[in-house]
């Protein structure tokens, strides 16, 4: 990688307004998510409702590379460990 990215349990995460990449895109799959909602927390605005995607990165048709996905009321940190357990999974099979 040339440019320098926020890590997190080892792999790259890049944010772009409310949708977030997991995993390096050299791989064969990585994690897209996406905040849905927020909610206000001491004058923080916090991701309330997210949707976690699996995507393999082989496949050009956008709509095919979607493996699997949820949908879930909770927070960034949760949708991130949901997306290390997949993303983990994925790449040791």
């Amino acid at each position: 990688m040339s440019g320098k990215f926020s890590m997190y349990k080892g792999y790259p995460l890049v944010r772009s307004g409310n949708q977030l990449y997991y995993g390096y895109m050299s791989d064969p799959y990585v994690i897209w998510i996406q905040i849905l909602a927020f909610k206000e927390s001491e004058g923080e605005k916090l991701a309330s409702k997210v949707r976690v995607v699996q995507m393999d990165t082989n496949e050009p048709n956008p709509i095919k590379a979607f493996v699997k996905n949820a949908e879930r009321e909770c927070g960034l940190y949760e949708a991130l460990d949901i997306a290390n357990v997949w993303l983990e999974k994925a790449l040791n099979n």
